[in-house]
């Protein structure tokens, strides 16, 4: 556990992606097998061990401790692991270090649900502080210590001295701890077959259109299309297997099982999931949420929120890939493809007809669709490159809606941000009865810089009228308090929200020091914006 616990505290202290990538290739080259792939595994968030949850950890640690100086030790440090690991009672057998990390994780595997705690507890009794610390996120899960899972394979594509692209699409066919990958890598053995079918392939993303971005581009090498509000998803169809795909890898089929069985078709498509029953109705990114991050669904469910695919192109068809061919030749293949597969299930994502740049500019601002985030423009001649390449495809994003409203709670962060309060709880006035307070209607913790985020934690420090746990209430009346001007990209209707709505993607955009908080807007101001977008779904 020594190296892995080590790696855990350097990664958390090393800001750079370089520093984190070398930190990362160094231990997968000096690490035996099985003990990092294990740590690879935990890294891409392929490691469950389930009879080990916060809240077994939270019970082992109230044993141990007083409940009150647990809670206000959470409350203070903001992160469980790391409370856990500091407060545990030392008992002078730190020679866990001498446990692999290969055999901490088999025990925990094979551990019935009643044994697990102890066991684990055991372990922590003769563990350190830094070694209890990499033991609880890799027995949770949540590591959370800014290292993404496209990171971890780039390190493993810099060991082996290959293209990342390799990595990610045999990635869906190897299984933890990765001995085979690590043989191929280190140069011990060939290449591993690709036994599973229905391969994930690395997307090809777009750039945001910055100033003077469109000022060298003609036209007429361009495709627009719409950007919907939905996810974007691969499916991949071979040999009789169907797979439903995340845009960052993470199969997600369990939740739509009705989608995959309209699969009748040997392809890999790009597209956006979107609810609905087409040809007409498109739902809300909300209505999609009802699905979203489910093992299984129900038929009800299913009924209630039926899905479709909007596809954007076409990666392989026939065991034929299509991704070097130019994006016209690619859309040309799509075009047939949906004219022959179910049409409740699968449309074709139209072109965007336009004459100048000025007349894109007016359509993003103003699509036909609430449901529309704005444009994508795809050069024609463009093939199906992996990663975010400036150059052959931009977003073009519409303008998000914009309120002032009022901050009411905060809450402290986590990993580094976890000594400040940085998750901020808003809400605007309403009137009810005469009575004029205010309702919160969202949550964020970004859009600031660190400059602000100091500022608004001392304003949170030096105005909190009570507390709920680790969460702060501020004072916020009609004569006093912080206005923050929040954008969104949408609302729907929630019935969780005692103000009855709910904003998509808020964040600060700006610190209304200026403001007094009187003059936020309204619930109705929300509700107003609401029925537009309605009205506009319903047309």
């Amino acid at each position: 556990m020594r190296g892995f616990s080590e790696l855990i505290d350097r990664l958390v202290l090393t800001p750079s992606r370089n520093g984190k990538l070398t930190l990362l290739r160094d231990y997968f080259r000096d690490t035996p097998d099985p003990d990092r792939g294990y740590a690879l595994a935990a890294l891409t968030d392929g490691l469950d061990i389930p009879a080990i949850k916060p809240a077994i950890l939270r019970q082992l640690a109230a044993e141990r401790m007083d409940e009150v100086l647990l809670a206000y030790s959470y409350d203070y440090v903001g992160d469980l692991a790391e409370t856990i690991s500091l407060i545990w009672p030392e008992t002078g057998e730190a020679k866990a270090h001498d446990m692999r990390l290969s055999d901490m994780v088999d025990t925990l595997m094979k551990a019935s649900r009643s044994d697990a705690p102890k066991l684990f507890a055991s372990m922590l009794d003769r563990m350190d502080a830094s070694g209890r610390y990499a033991a609880i996120k890799l027995a949770t899960g949540g590591l959370r210590i800014g290292v993404s899972s496209g990171l971890t394979k780039q390190a493993l594509a810099d060991l082996g001295s290959r293209d990342v692209v390799e990595i990610e699409e045999m990635w869906h066919g190897l299984k933890s701890p990765y001995v085979e990958l690590f043989a191929w890598l280190t140069g011990k053995a060939e290449k591993p077959e690709q036994a599973a079918r229905a391969m994930f392939r690395p997307v090809m993303l777009a750039t945001a259109v910055e100033d003077g971005d469109l000022d060298t581009l003609s036209i007429d090498d361009y495709n627009a299309e719409w950007k919907w509000d939905g996810i974007r998803v691969q499916v991949s169809s071979e040999g009789g297997v169907r797979r439903l795909y995340s845009r960052s890898g993470d199969e997600i089929s369990g939740a739509f099982p009705d989608l995959l069985g309209a699969i009748d078709f040997e392809a890999v498509i790009d597209g956006e999931l979107l609810v609905g029953r087409l040809p007409e109705f498109v739902g809300t990114f909300s209505d999609l949420q009802q699905r979203l991050n489910r093992k299984t669904v129900s038929a009800k469910v299913e009924k209630e929120f039926p899905v479709f695919v909007r596809a954007y192109d076409l990666l392989m068809e026939d065991g034929e890939d299509l991704r070097p061919l130019p994006l016209i030749e690619r859309r040309a293949r799509l075009e047939r493809l949906i004219g022959r597969i179910d049409p409740s299930r699968f449309d074709l994502s139209p072109l965007v007809a336009f004459d100048s740049w000025d007349h894109l500019d007016a359509l993003r601002r103003a699509p036909i669709h609430p449901i529309i985030e704005g444009v994508m423009l795809k050069r024609k001649d463009s093939p199906y490159l992996p990663g975010r390449r400036k150059g052959p495809w931009f977003k073009w994003k519409r303008d998000p809606y914009v309120v002032d409203a009022v901050l009411m709670y905060a809450q402290r962060g986590h990993g580094k941000r976890s000594s400040f309060y940085s998750d901020y709880t808003f809400g605007v006035w309403q009137e009810a009865e005469g009575i004029r307070q205010l309702v919160p209607v969202g949550k964020a913790y970004f859009g600031f810089s660190d400059e602000e985020l100091m500022q608004i934690d001392k304003f949170v420090r030096d105005n909190t009228i009570d507390r709920f746990g680790p969460v702060r209430s501020v004072k916020a009346t009609e004569e006093y308090g912080l206005v923050f001007e929040v954008a969104f990209e949408g609302l729907a209707r929630s019935s969780r929200h005692k103000s009855g709505v709910a904003m998509r993607f808020p964040r600060i955009s700006r610190l209304r020091w200026d403001k007094p908080s009187g003059e936020a807007d309204t619930i109705e101001t929300l509700e107003a914006m609401l029925e537009t977008m309605e009205t506009g779904r319903r047309s």
